[in-house]
């Protein structure tokens, strides 16, 4: 029996059943793009949150977290409401009612989780701590869902449950993405292609350079930008933003109340991005990602709005120090910003960049490396 194991039977008076890990994630390009039916190209990291269970016969859900020690959250399956559980609970919780809401005969479960997802990184630990559960509940359960599934329930969870809006590319990229790959995702049928991503191979990092400035799709502001374009598709007489092509933003845009313009115009270009990104790693491999990561992020700083001082300057600063390219990863509004950079330049790179932060006194940042990781599966 492992440490853990032993812990989860000191905990709960039993051995689990099983144990189920599922991936954050960074997104390569694509961002805001998934509730808008477009294109999306992220990766899964090999940070993870881990879930151990065991099944129970009665409708008692027993929650708790390395994060939170001592604490055991008690809840009741049947009981289960949005609104009704708050901070971390929520999440597990919320995949719980969802499939019960789906029709699934699921019903109580004794669940420890731990995690090296960081928290508000903008590296999809919400989605990851979703996903953890509903692949858990679908072995617990036998229940035989797949990835696309399990994803889309992850994610009714979090809109209906938690009450963020998101899009489905976090939870897809963390059930469905495959190590040495990224996902090539069409959020409008979610028709997906592993895209090879061999870093090392072309002698190049991805290094995930975490501001520390923590972000909360929960506060409005993501639901105020999805509402925007929403609004504008409506206008449009579209069903939604992806079915604007960047040759006809001269004609439309004029048509648009001025404060919808710039979210149309990052949305459209943005879609562009994702496949101009497809056609260089057909054509010429990863290092040609570069300048389309520095566009991304110039369009959501200019455009979209969502970056701020902090993950400017690391974009910045990596680009002036040798990066091929660099952009905010995730919803926004502080978050992680990833730099592809040559293997022979990384250590310089970070170091300018904690430099930077140094100067401008902003909290030293955790930077590491992104490795194109396998989604969620069974580990024991």
């Amino acid at each position: 029996m492992t440490t853990t194991s032993t812990a989860f039977a000191e905990l709960y008076g039993h051995a689990p059943e099983g144990v189920w890990a599922a991936p954050g994630r960074v997104n390569l390009i694509g961002e805001h793009t998934d509730y808008n039916d477009g294109f999306v190209l992220p990766i899964a990291l090999p940070q993870t949150v881990r879930v151990q269970g065991r099944r129970r016969s009665d409708t008692l859900l027993r929650l708790h977290s390395s994060r939170t020690p001592g604490e055991v959250v008690e809840l009741d399956v049947a009981e289960l409401a949005p609104g009704r559980v708050k901070g971390w609970a929520a999440y597990p919780a919320a995949v719980v009612w969802t499939l019960r809401q789906a029709g699934h005969p699921v019903g109580g479960a004794d669940l420890t989780f731990d995690s090296d997802v960081p928290a508000g990184a903008g590296l999809s630990s919400s989605a990851a701590l979703e996903c953890a559960v509903a692949i858990a509940y679908d072995g617990l359960y036998g229940l035989g869902l797949d990835a696309r599934r399990l994803a889309l329930l992850a994610q009714r969870a979090e809109n209906e449950f938690v009450g963020v809006p998101c899009g489905i590319m976090d939870q897809m990229a963390s059930m469905a993405c495959r190590a040495g790959a990224a996902l090539h995702l069409d959020t409008r049928d979610l028709s997906a292609r592993h895209v090879p991503l061999d870093l090392a191979g072309a002698g190049l990092a991805l290094l995930v350079i975490d501001t520390r400035v923590q972000h909360d799709l929960g506060d409005g502001a993501y639901a105020a930008l999805r509402a925007g374009c929403e609004r504008a598709a409506a206008l449009l007489g579209l069903s939604a933003l992806r079915d604007l092509s960047v040759a006809e933003l001269p004609v439309t845009l004029p048509e648009l109340p001025e404060e919808l313009r710039p979210l149309v115009r990052h949305v459209v270009t943005e879609n562009a991005r994702v496949e101009q990104a497809l056609a260089e790693l057909d054509r010429r491999g990863p290092a040609a990602l570069g300048p389309i990561l520095t566009a991304g992020h110039a369009s959501l700083r200019d455009d979209y709005r969502v970056s701020c001082p902090e993950t400017d300057l690391a974009a910045a600063t990596a680009v002036a120090a040798g990066a091929l390219g660099a952009r905010m990863t995730g919803g926004g509004f502080g978050g992680s910003v990833i730099a592809l950079v040559e293997t022979g330049v990384a250590e310089a790179v970070a170091e300018e960049v904690t430099a930077a932060f140094a100067a401008a006194g902003y909290a030293e940042p955790h930077i590491h490396t992104a490795i194109p990781s396998e989604g969620a599966r069974r580990v024991a």
